[in-house]
């Protein structure tokens, strides 16, 4: 039966509309003698005069009618109420003609014999189309895998509405939370309780949830997949109200449960005069502008209209990337933004005033650094020159340049930092703070410390994906480790409202939320992938996780403060923070011998004069310079 059907579909268009046509052909005419044969004997309706002649002229007529009102042009499988309109009013029209053919031969017409020639045609060529319908969606959506939709709502009905078109997924029921709706049925499908998952999914050996709840918070969204993480199936979900206002809700919408539905929480909706306050109208410079946080950066910035845009990055692909990105968004903004992409190294000092100084920079926004752990353990000169000593380079032309504000993108490694990355930020830390209070210039500088972003590059979350999609195993580089996460787009607002607060020397520390185990991240990632996994024998389920030990500099556990001197400001997610801190006579001694040591690639005087400076250091491991350890 399928195979016939699937032959049926797949016809070309002409073919399909020919048989439609013998179908109305034959039901107008079934419908045409069984309506004097209701109101007469059926023996008599044959003796009518030129009873043929008269059904071949109201046949060929009404077919004529139909054929002009364009019902061959709809496509059975998509029938609409619309097709009913459309049979309603041709019908009509065929009694019409019935009545005029009638009344020009001459021949007294029953009067209920019109009545039952309209109901009959309306009956039989509406009730043949959905019928025809029906079997068609039943014989095409029992291919696909079965699956059940989460949300009952609007949504919902729009993604039933869109799976019945596809062959890939076969809807058997539909789950929602709102008791009201239980037990009742919408196109064939049962409503239930979420307490009914557990059954469903055997009975009907279903691999895909597909969520279609875009109205709900946050909260409740990570509510249910924590309900549903013990379920053996993939979880997909429409990404948000916005594809429902748009009529996007589609199976090609339909996208893998982000990480930031598992750890996300509730957006804090920015304070516009804050946004504002350094980019509006100003001239703005970033560096490391194609980088995760400095690209996010560049885009929240040209949505605030600044004069004029600065892009100073040292990959010459992550610039053309990120240039070619915000030309086609301020096209679609309409912005009449300055888009400046300069290649540039940080450590060039000269390069960086003439920028500031040709294109007059009010702010600045210093992200660019070396930021993964193990890497510069690996390579500790090249580290400390990037991260220490570019946010020299960097403030010190703001500060000659007359910048306004100078914002340092810092992290929560640099507190009581075990490695050296974490400690290289702290020293860039300390710059900013001795330059704020030396009070011999107009710049203000800050600093903004925040932990991990959810898809930055060198995260774990991308990382799990690929091992994932490849069937592990997934690698933790130990059981207790845990961390903070936050979206890039929320991290990068909150930097350019914490820089508008400024005053000078400030130290605003994001509010993370709460510490992520790894991997118990890891087990909801891959249950929810529709994966189970392995126990420790490795005999059973699909993906394993490996534990590999600890990587050079990486520690258990991350703070983001270190005094406890700790105030609101005027946002809820920013605070502020009182840091020692180092007076610039002291501090540029420190950092002269520190130049030195990287000068000559002394890894031995790097990590003593690190010790030294009040970054509370304290390493976890030995030296892993590469160059070092060969030497």
């Amino acid at each position: 039966m399928n195979k016939f059907l699937n032959l049926l579909i797949y016809q070309p268009r002409w073919f399909k509309k020919i048989i439609l046509l013998i179908h109305d052909i034959f039901f107008i005419s079934s419908a045409f003698i069984l309506s004097f044969a209701v109101r007469l004997n059926p023996h008599e309706v044959f003796n009518i005069p030129h009873i043929k002649t008269l059904w071949l002229l109201i046949l060929l007529f009404s077919i004529i009618v139909f054929i002009r009102m364009g019902l061959y042009r709809a496509v059975l499988r998509y029938a609409s109420l619309r097709i009913l309109n459309k049979v309603m009013l041709g019908s009509i029209a065929s009694v019409a003609i019935m009545l005029a053919v009638f009344t020009f031969s001459g021949i007294t017409l029953p009067r209920s014999v019109p009545i039952l020639y309209f109901l009959l045609c309306l009956v039989f060529l509406t009730g043949s189309r959905f019928t025809v319908k029906g079997i068609l969606e039943l014989a095409q959506n029992r291919s696909g895998r079965p699956v059940i939709i989460y949300g009952a709502g609007q949504s919902g009905r729009q993604l039933l509405e869109s799976i019945k078109q596809v062959n890939e997924y076969y809807p058997v029921a539909f789950v929602d939370d709102n008791p009201k709706l239980h037990k009742l049925i919408i196109a064939d499908k049962s409503i239930y309780p979420p307490s009914a998952l557990p059954q469903l999914v055997q009975d009907y050996r279903v691999e895909k949830i597909l969520l279609s709840i875009p109205s709900a918070t946050i909260a409740q969204r990570k509510n249910i997949l924590h309900a549903l993480e013990p379920l053996p199936c993939e979880v997909l979900s429409i990404p948000g109200m916005k594809d429902l206002v748009d009529g996007k809700v589609t199976v090609n919408a339909l996208k893998k449960i982000s990480v930031n539905d598992l750890l996300g929480r509730e957006k804090v909706e920015p304070d516009l005069e804050l946004l504002q306050r350094n980019i509006y109208n100003k001239n703005v410079l970033i560096t490391g502008a194609g980088g995760s946080i400095g690209s996010e950066l560049c885009r929240q910035i040209l949505s605030n209209q600044p004069q004029v845009l600065v892009l100073f990055e040292l990959s010459e692909f992550a610039l053309y990337s990120i240039y070619k990105e915000l030309e086609q968004l301020s096209g679609r903004l309409n912005s009449t933004t300055k888009i400046i992409p300069l290649l540039g190294n940080v450590l060039d000092k000269k390069h960086l005033t003439d920028c500031m100084n040709v294109f007059a920079i009010n702010t600045v926004y210093h992200a660019a650094a070396y930021k993964h752990v193990p890497l510069v353990e690996y390579n500790t000169t090249a580290g400390v020159l990037n991260n220490v000593f570019g946010t020299l380079h960097c403030a010190m032309a703001a500060q000659e340049s007359n910048v306004e504000t100078f914002v340092l993108i810092s992290t929560d490694k640099a507190v009581r930092p075990t490695n050296t990355m974490g400690a290289s930020k702290r020293m860039a830390e300390l710059i900013l703070q001795a330059l704020a209070a030396t009070k011999n210039h107009q710049t203000i500088f800050c600093m903004v410390r925040f932990g991990n972003v959810l898809g930055s590059s060198g995260s774990v979350i991308p990382l799990f994906e690929k091992q994932i999609a490849v069937g592990g195993p997934v690698t933790i580089t130990h059981q207790e480790i845990t961390r903070f996460f936050m979206t890039i787009p929320e991290a990068a607002e909150l930097v350019l409202q914490a820089g508008a607060m400024a005053k000078g020397g400030d130290v605003f520390v994001l509010d993370m939320g709460e510490s992520v185990k790894i991997i118990d991240l890891a087990r909801k990632m891959i249950k929810l992938s529709g994966n189970n996994i392995k126990n420790d024998t490795g005999k059973e389920g699909d993906i394993e996780i490996q534990i590999t030990g600890l990587r050079p500099g990486e520690k258990l556990y991350e703070e983001v403060l270190i005094g406890e001197n700790v105030q609101g400001t005027q946002h809820p997610r920013i605070m502020s923070a009182q840091e020692k801190m180092l007076a610039w006579e002291s501090l540029s001694q420190l950092l002269e011998t520190l130049h030195t040591a990287c000068v000559k690639r002394n890894a031995d005087t790097i990590r003593a004069i690190l010790l030294q400076a009040p970054t509370d250091f304290s390493p976890t491991d030995e030296i892993c310079d590469l160059l070092h350890q060969i030497n």
